[in-house]
């Protein structure tokens, strides 16, 4: 998928004196493994270079995550040039959504509530748990690595190597309900309709059950069955205003940017 360094790792490795007890990644530190892992995932995939489209994208998603985050984050949308299904986020708020992805869906409010997901699994530090479990289940070796100086080089990084993985893993099935339901009332406060969500996941599981292959990579990594549809539309009875009149759908903006995507040439992938 993604080739990522050990590098930007070590700055959330605890020190020394904090191993006795369970390491935790900071905000700061969250925010600078942001930057360091977003510069590498930038230097290997394609991105859409048109301005309009990415004025769109940046706009809807800025209205997103201005009423999801409490932390204050910078927050950097991109558009994958890629034709396939998927869309994730990196710790610090740098979420991307390829345009495979886009092209499935047919209003707004289905765009809004993937970015809404993405940006749920970077307000509750969905990736930084992940790491943070597995530096726990990895703490003794690293007493013993610092304690005896046994461990070379090699097997250090090895265990460093354990969180760089965790950003890319599947989310657990309670993060996924944890991002859905924030992503509904995130929609909700946006006057964005929150069916948008469910409607996404039937367009997907759709396309699966006619092809079977052919989004791999987002079942990979966004477990995905009936029964979120169903917790979803449940999480939308329950949201106050959710059933209300007047939430947007979608717009003829939105239309405009589908439009402008599907005129844009494709970019081949690069290729190592």
């Amino acid at each position: 998928m993604f080739v990522v360094s050990t590098r930007p790792i070590k700055r959330a490795i605890c020190l020394t004196g904090l191993l006795l007890s369970a390491c935790s990644i900071s905000h700061r530190q969250e925010v600078a493994m942001g930057s360091d892992y977003a510069a590498q995932i930038n230097g290997q995939l394609r991105f859409v270079k048109d301005a309009e489209v990415n004025r769109y994208l940046s706009v809807l998603g800025d209205s997103l995550a201005s009423l999801a985050d409490t932390r204050g984050l910078q927050w950097h949308f991109y558009l994958v040039d890629s034709p396939e299904v998927n869309a994730f986020a990196v710790p610090g708020g740098y979420v991307y959504i390829n345009r495979g992805l886009i092209e499935r869906t047919t209003n707004m409010s289905q765009v809004a509530g993937v970015l809404a997901h993405e940006i749920a699994h970077v307000t509750e530090r969905h990736s930084v748990q992940q790491m943070e479990s597995q530096q726990r289940a990895n703490t003794g070796l690293t007493i013993v690595c610092v304690l005896t100086s046994i461990c070379d080089n090699q097997a250090t990084q090895t265990a460093v190597q354990i969180g760089g993985g965790a950003l890319f893993a599947r989310f657990s099935r309670e993060h996924e309900t944890e991002a859905d339901l924030l992503a509904v009332a995130t929609l909700t406060k946006a006057k964005i309709n929150p069916r948008g969500i469910p409607e996404m996941f039937r367009i997907l599981l759709n396309e699966r059950q006619r092809d079977p292959g052919a989004l791999d990579g987002w079942f990979r990594t966004h477990p995905l069955e009936e029964d979120r549809i169903r917790e979803s539309e449940a999480a939308i009875r329950r949201q106050p205003g959710a059933q209300a009149r007047g939430l947007s759908v979608d717009s003829p903006r939105f239309q405009s940017f589908k439009r402008r995507l599907a005129s844009l040439p494709r970019q081949q992938a690069r290729t190592r």
